[in-house]
Order: C-alpha cells, then sequence, then structure tokens
C-alpha cells in the first residue's frame, strides 16, 4: 500500500497496526504483527524519519500514528514532484537520443550485446518500453530467458500492452504449453505456430528489436543485436508479419457438432498440426488410449473412415 512512497509491506502492516489503536509499544506491535522485534523496530525507525509516527510524549517507549491527510500528503506530493522531474528530464534525454540517431551511420543500426546478463537485461528493457505490442518469435531450443522467469512480460501484459507471439511447432510437445497460452489470452496474447522459425526474435512497437546473435548452436547464448529503426528493423517487422499471417492459430474459438466438450476442438486442432496422438495427449493430459476414442467417435459424427478424410471434413465444416 505504501509502495509509491518506498516502503515495503512490513512498513505498511506495521503503519497500518498503529492506525487502530491509541498508542502501542514495541512488544505489543511484535505481538499483533506477528515479525521479529529487529524488524519491527526497523520500521518504526523509518516510520519515525517519515514522519508517519510519533513517539509519546509522557512514555517514549511507545509510538502513535501520525494521521494519513497530514502525514502522507507531503510524502506524495514529493514523490509526484519527483516523478515530474524525472518525465522532464525523459523527454530531454529522448530528443538528445534522437538527434543521436538521425546522425547514425549504417554500422550504428545494430548494436551487439554480450553477455548473459547484459542480453537479459535488454530483453526485459524492451518490453517495458513497449506501449502498444511486442511481436516475438519463440524457437524451440533458444530463449533469452525462461518463461517462468520473464516477470516484464507478465508486467506488459498488465498494462494492456498486445503480445503476438509465433511459436515452433516443437512447442506444442510440452505438456502444458496450450494451457498457459490458454490463461495468457484473456490480457492480450494471441498465440500461433509454424513448422519452424528462422532465429529468435523480440520487436517491440515499430522501435526496436533484439535477436541472438548466433540462432542455433553451442554459441547462441553469447549475445544478442538490439536492431534500432532503420530499414532492417522494417524488413524483421515485414518477415514477422508475414510469418504470422502464414501461421496457425492454436486458441480460436470453435466448437464440434456432437462432441462431448471443447477436448475434443483442442485435440482436433493439436491433429491438424501435425501432432502425434502421444504427443496431443500429453498436451492435453489425456492418455493415447483416451485420443483414439475420441478420434474415432469424431470420425463417426463426421460420417468419415479415415484421418485424412476427418481433417478435411473439419476444415469443410468449420470446426477448426
Amino acid at each position: 500500500m505504501l509502495e509509491a512512497i518506498g516502503l515495503d509491506d512490513e512498513h505498511t502492516a506495521v503503519y497500518r497496526l498503529l492506525l487502530q489503536v491509541p498508542t502501542a509499544s514495541v512488544d505489543e506491535i511484535v505481538a499483533s504483527a506477528a515479525l521479529p522485534a529487529g524488524r519491527v523496530r526497523e520500521a518504526l525507525a523509518e516510520l519515525e524519519r517519515l514522519g508517519l509516527i510519533a513517539r509519546q510524549a509522557s512514555a517514549p517507549d511507545r509510538v502513535v500514528a501520525s494521521p494519513p491527510s497530514s502525514a502522507l500528503r507531503p510524502l506524495l506530493l514529493d514523490r509526484e514532484r519527483g516523478l515530474a522531474q524525472a518525465q522532464e528530464a525523459l523527454v530531454v534525454l529522448s530528443e538528445l537520443y534522437r538527434s543521436g540517431a538521425t546522425q547514425r551511420e549504417t554500422p550504428d543500426i545494430v548494436d551487439v550485446v554480450l553477455g548473459a546478463d547484459a542480453v537479459r537485461q535488454r530483453f526485459a528493457q524492451l518490453q517495458a518500453s513497449a506501449s502498444e505490442q511486442v511481436r516475438v518469435f519463440v524457437l524451440s531450443d533458444v530463449a533469452f530467458l525462461d518463461a517462468t522467469e520473464n516477470r516484464a512480460e507478465d508486467e506488459a501484459l498488465h498494462r494492456g500492452v498486445r503480445y503476438r507471439v509465433i511459436a515452433e511447432q516443437a512447442l506444442l510437445e510440452r505438456p502444458g504449453f496450450i494451457e498457459a497460452a490458454r490463461e495468457a489470452a484473456p490480457y492480450g496474447e494471441e498465440v500461433r505456430v509454424l513448422p519452424t522459425l528462422p532465429t529468435r526474435l523480440v520487436i517491440a512497437d515499430e522501435s526496436m528489436a533484439i535477436l541472438p546473435m548466433r540462432s542455433r548452436g553451442t554459441e547462441r547464448a553469447m549475445g544478442a543485436l538490439l536492431v534500432h529503426p532503420s530499414g532492417l528493423l522494417d524488413l524483421l517487422v515485414s518477415v514477422f508479419e508475414d510469418s504470422w499471417a502464414a501461421a496457425a492459430d492454436i486458441l480460436t474459438t470453435g466448437a464440434v457438432p456432437g462432441a462431448h466438450d471443447a477436448l475434443d476442438y483442442d485435440l482436433l486442432r493439436l491433429l491438424l498440426l501435425g501432432l502425434t496422438d502421444a504427443a496431443a495427449g500429453a498436451q492435453l493430459g489425456i492418455s493415447v488410449r483416451t485420443v483414439q476414442r475420441r478420434v474415432a467417435e469424431l470420425m463417426g459424427t463426421a460420417g468419415v473412415s479415415t484421418r485424412i478424410q476427418l481433417g478435411a471434413e473439419a476444415v469443410r465444416r468449420g470446426w477448426v
């Protein structure tokens, strides 16, 4: 609650406790907050420094909370002034950057980023800078950052940034891939699939892109290329858009008349994308036998006798 003025959850918890009582000692706060005494003393010292609490005149070992309306307002005004100054600095620095960018020579349109930590930092910065959309190529064996560690993507999605992701088909064999895509969809992430992709790629808006120095091989993690606005960036955007148009959507809505549930639809999608029964079953959390039984039922619904005919009939009827 007090993160806006630089305080964490422990400071907030101590301040909230004090707001609810006339006065309290350190021991009473420790008992109520279930925090170590040392942490409580540190929190009290910081709260006192900021003017959010004060010592009781008649009992210096006890503290009282200052009224939020008078204690927090000056702090918030200071923070607002700081943010306004930072915004002004951003405008000035951005103008300086644009001025320098117009003087870039051809070799300057690409920066080389060396080292795994530096690559991860630029990857996160690129996503944090996006205001409208992020375009992504995801290879099955190359990643700037593990998906579970990519907090910048979660934060961007919550800011309303749209993600368009094209993944290599081999990723569909990893259990949970479709479920993860389905969970991200309401936040603005669309996922499509192609059999293969040329390289890992991330493009933030129309402003910058990052891709590995080597898309395959043992040296792929050594560095990355950061592409500034240029004809090269325009080319990368065009390659992405052409690939997007050709890619298959794995989460489009649809229904199979007579099917038991949405699982039949997902199964059809995966099989048409080329997954084996075992891979499709692993992705959907069902056994190979269940996959085969459901396929047989779908063939009966479609009135066909082979899987090839089922695929063609599913497309013709608009099931996928």
